[in-house]
């Protein structure tokens, strides 16, 4: 069982993640509080599996919370997905930058919100296609750098397939995207991306595409 903390300074917002996610055989909403500061206290004072986390809040937002749960709970211990209409680059890199393992559109709907989640909870790192956008494009923005040889050594014990596979995650493409232009399941495409993030030290796809920058096998 998957227990929950939804963290919004909206109630309706946080009633109806409720009553999704209560649908949920696998879930457990253990909580939810208006802002980031009751977050970080109920996660110190309760086990809690996965935060969901809005960005946008009075006092300490949902940036600020995750940092603050991050000295004291790693992500092997609370998995943190932020929650939000807000999908500017700045906001998504913060929100990774703090410590964050996912990234979902507040107008995602149950089946994406409920993947998302599981994706998470086992180790994975979820992307909204918007959030993925907004990542990729601050990357391809920035001026172009040398390429990081050290990244690239990591990315050389990568199989062709995995290489190939990381490539199609950087220019955006989701599972059933990768699956149909390579002809393997989503299921393959998604062992491919989780074996590349184990070898490379990426903690999610997010940093698997930014380390595929640095590494220069994504342009």
């Amino acid at each position: 069982m998957t227990r929950i903390l939804i963290v919004d300074d909206q109630e309706m917002i946080r009633i109806g993640l409720r009553t999704i996610l209560g649908t949920h055989p696998g879930f457990d909403v253990v909580g939810d509080v208006g802002d980031g500061l009751e977050a970080v206290r109920f996660v110190r004072e309760q086990p809690v599996d996965v935060v969901l986390m809005d960005i946008r809040m009075p006092g300490v937002d949902g940036v600020e919370a995750t940092r603050r749960i991050r000295e004291t709970h790693p992500a092997e211990r609370t998995r943190i997905v932020i929650l939000t209409t807000f999908e500017e680059d700045e906001t998504v890199l913060a929100a990774l930058r703090a410590g964050a393992n996912g990234f979902l559109s507040k107008a995602a709907g149950p089946a994406e919100l409920t993947a998302g989640i599981n994706e998470v909870a086992a180790g994975g790192g979820a992307l909204s296609a918007a959030a993925a956008a907004a990542l990729i494009g601050h990357v391809t923005e920035q001026p172009a750098v040398t390429v990081d040889a050290a990244m690239a050594d990591r990315f050389a014990a990568l199989t062709p397939r995995e290489r190939d596979v990381v490539s199609a995650i950087a220019s955006g493409l989701d599972n059933d995207q990768i699956a149909a232009t390579m002809f393997i399941s989503p299921y393959t495409v998604k062992t491919h991306a989780n074996r590349a993030m184990a070898k490379v030290g990426a903690r999610d796809r997010a940093q698997l595409v930014a380390f595929a920058y640095r590494a220069g096998i994504a342009r």
